[in-house]
């Protein structure tokens, strides 16, 4: 490939300029200097260095300070940041020269930025660990978060040009980590975009032909519109209201996630669309002017009295304000309407940034995003358990809607929806729930594991003699009551684990076996546990006993790799090497069905990949390589927290074999309806099935059959069949539950 340089040179100059224009209105006095001195260091930092698509790399830095400015609202402190933000960790820039260059301020975000170095022990997560730095900075300065999102979508944007493994990493830790950041802290625009970006990259088909049937009705739906709003128009005009009305369709993330929870084709998602008002109106008269255009629309169209949120007079944690109703239109659809002012659509799309614009006029309703930033503090300072299980209870509390409920004093709390009596004991202060044995709701006794509902009243009952049980994780909702019952709980474990190695120590010494790191490693793969501690805990409970113990004597350790008996595969490289070494092939790909001389690999159960499924291998602590469809529940999580472990995997073009799969099928009932189903499985298509389940209620039959087929076409095929026969309404494969 020639590069032109000075072509180069000048697209990079074009794009600062770019920078430059969008960021004039934020910008004060002396600040376009400090942004060129930035951009100065940066070009010059990175200008050997290009991307992986090929362009320099300096595009990267520009556009990531660009989304800063334009998409979420910062101002010069993050541009400079964002322009630094790869800086010292690619180059020898140290963080001390950017503090001297750029003061306190833009060395703490950048530090933030920069990924933890250094080794990480077998089993934690290299990428939780980076998430968990990343918000010790939030307690600092929320901007870290904000420039990182804003990274995180550029990467997005660009990741055609990455390698197949790591586009599913990447897109894996977006969709499990920063949407649901970015919608925690009300960047709906970025959420939305992240979102549909993760379907684009692990299930392209349906990303692409819901994109198209979003274009398919584009012009009926803006007719529907149009008709729609009419009458709503005319009044608003009527009584001189300044207003905007935006008819958008529903990302095409969130059409996927209702086809795919309701199990229902695109035609069937009723609520396509939402109507948006925007009111220009002063802060004072905000609430009126949202109700009177509610009733305005409610004049036309009759609301559905379920479906009312109210988000202006107690704002969402994420400092949300709207009124949304969901009213029948004349042809019989139900049609979403949010109402809001331009105020709480610039928070709504910007999120935190824009709450800094209009701090001074609604400090009331900023402080609730405020409050939950102080709550992420408090999590951070308390949290001494592994990243892993941190990020986890963290990412639980980003998406959750909430529930408002007040102390005996009238004071109001607010928690995620589904929280119960004992999260609000721990809410109040740790001691009080870890002494909590009940609670009064309303006056009314209730248990510690009663879910609040909005409006509840509560004052919670306490007793010395209580403790922390480990059932308790089993209703605590908030990260905060988790991770209190978990100190509380590894304590006791910990004292329990310390008498269980004692025994093993023993025991082992009376068998005459050294207790060596190997014989230890055995021992655990013998009891096939995830870990040391897990292994002494339960010989301490007396679950595994002295007995049990005995029987290692005879035990013959296998591996993971067969060729290897003494390699532990802990990550993909290990069977990459392994691969490439044996095969003598240039690609790190596994071949499923050929490469099984060289690993051990099964096809994970809670997905039941077939050939054809676009899948990857995964490397896990016990039980070798597991075979993951990439649409697999479980791949988002896998993917976004051991992304080291992931093996790029494909099928070879084999046809003998037969793989399990699942079919739901729905209809009618009719008399013959069961043996029409079963000749065209077995007879027609001779197909082989390892089991069949039917239940029949008032004339609707559903039905789940397990059988073996050898790839998606054999599986089209049948599928098609099937919907063919009279009665059936409907023929969907299904993951089976279980989690690996």
């Amino acid at each position: 490939m020639v590069i032109d340089v000075e072509q180069e040179k000048r697209e990079i100059i074009n794009r600062y300029r770019r920078l430059l224009r969008k960021a004039k209105p934020v910008l004060k006095e002396g600040d376009a200097k400090r942004i060129k001195k930035a951009f100065t260091i940066s070009v010059e930092a990175h200008k050997d260095m290009r991307r992986k698509s090929g362009e320099p790399y300096i595009f990267h830095p520009l556009a990531v300070a660009e989304i800063c400015v334009e998409e979420i609202g910062l101002g010069t402190t993050s541009i400079i940041a964002a322009l630094l933000h790869d800086v010292v960790e690619d180059t020898d820039i140290e963080l001390s020269d950017i503090e001297r260059m750029f003061g306190g301020k833009v060395a703490r975000i950048i530090d933030g930025l920069t990924k933890v170095s250094g080794v990480f022990e077998y089993g934690t997560s290299q990428q939780a660990e980076n998430f968990r730095k990343m918000l010790f900075t939030l307690a600092d300065d929320v901007r870290v978060i904000l420039i990182k999102l804003a990274d995180r979508l550029h990467n997005m944007r660009t990741l055609d040009s990455m390698p197949r493994n790591k586009q599913l990493k990447i897109a894996s830790e977006t969709i499990y980590l920063y949407a649901p950041l970015a919608h925690r802290l009300g960047l709906n625009a970025i959420k939305s975009e992240l979102e549909d970006l993760y379907l684009r990259f692990t299930d392209r088909q349906n990303f692409e032909s819901i994109s198209q049937n979003i274009d398919d009705t584009r012009a009926s739906r803006n007719k529907f519109i149009k008709a729609f709003t009419q009458p709503i128009r005319e009044e608003l005009d009527k009584h001189k209201v300044k207003y905007e009305i935006k008819g958008r369709p529903k990302s095409i993330y969130s059409i996927w996630s209702k086809m795919r929870k309701q199990n229902i084709p695109f035609e069937e998602v009723y609520d396509l669309f939402a109507i948006r008002i925007i009111v220009d109106t002063p802060f004072e008269s905000e609430k009126a002017a949202c109700w009177q255009v509610y009733s305005i629309v409610t004049d036309f169209y009759t609301p559905n009295p379920d479906r009312l949120r109210d988000w202006i007079s107690t704002p969402k944690a994420n400092g949300y304000e709207s009124l949304h109703t969901t009213v029948m239109a004349k042809n019989g659809q139900w049609v979403e309407v949010q109402i809001r002012t331009k105020r709480m659509d610039e928070i709504a799309e910007k999120g935190y940034a824009a709450h800094w614009k209009y701090k001074e006029t609604a400090s009331a309703h900023e402080s609730n995003l405020e409050k939950w930033l102080m709550k992420v503090r408090d999590t951070l300072e308390q949290n001494d358990h592994s990243a892993l299980d941190f990020v986890n209870d963290f990412r639980g509390n980003l998406f959750s809607e909430e529930v408002f409920v007040f102390t005996p004093r009238g004071e109001l709390k607010t928690l995620p929806y589904g929280a119960t009596a004992l999260d609000f004991a721990f809410e109040i202060h740790s001691q009080v729930g870890s002494k909590c044995i009940g609670a009064k709701v309303n006056n009314k006794l209730v248990p510690i594991n009663y879910v609040l509902k909005n409006g509840d009243q509560i004052e919670i009952l306490t007793s010395q003699k209580q403790k922390p049980h480990e059932d308790w994780l089993r209703f605590a909702v908030t990260s905060k009551a988790k991770s209190r019952i978990k100190d509380v709980l590894k304590e006791d474990k910990k004292k329990v684990a310390e008498e269980g190695k004692e025994i093993v120590l023993r025991k082992l010494k009376q068998m005459k076996i050294d207790p060596t790191q190997a014989v230890l490693e055995h021992l655990r793969e013998f009891f096939n546990m995830p870990s040391h501690f897990d292994l002494y805990y339960r010989v301490g409970k007396g679950i595994i006993t002295s007995a049990d113990i005995k029987r290692f004597k005879d035990f013959k350790p296998k591996s993971p790799l067969k060729t290897k008996p003494n390699v532990r595969v802990s990550d993909a490289k290990v069977v990459e090497q392994e691969l490439t070494r044996t095969k003598g092939r240039y690609d790190d790909i596994l071949l499923i069905g050929e490469d099984m001389d060289v690993v051990d690999y099964k096809l994970a159960k809670c997905c039941t990949p077939i050939p054809g499924d676009d899948v990857f291998g995964f490397v896990t602590v016990n039980e070798g390589i597991k075979i993951h469809r990439t649409t697999c529940p479980n791949a988002a999580e896998l993917l976004a927290n051991h992304g080291n472990r992931v093996v790029k995997a494909k099928w070879t073009s084999q046809h003998e074999v037969a793989f399990l799969t699942g079919l739901k099928i729905r209809g009618t009932d009719r008399v013959g309806l069961i043996n029409d189903v079963s000749k065209i499985i077995s007879e027609e298509l001779k197909v082989n099935m390892s089991s069949m389940s039917f239940y029949t209620d008032t004339g609707i039959f559903e039905g789940e059959i397990m059988l073996y087929v050898h790839d998606t076409r054999h599986l089209e095929q049948l599928v098609n069949k099937l919907e063919k026969v009279e009665g059936v309404v409907k023929v969907s494969r299904f993951d089976s539950k279980g989690v690996e």
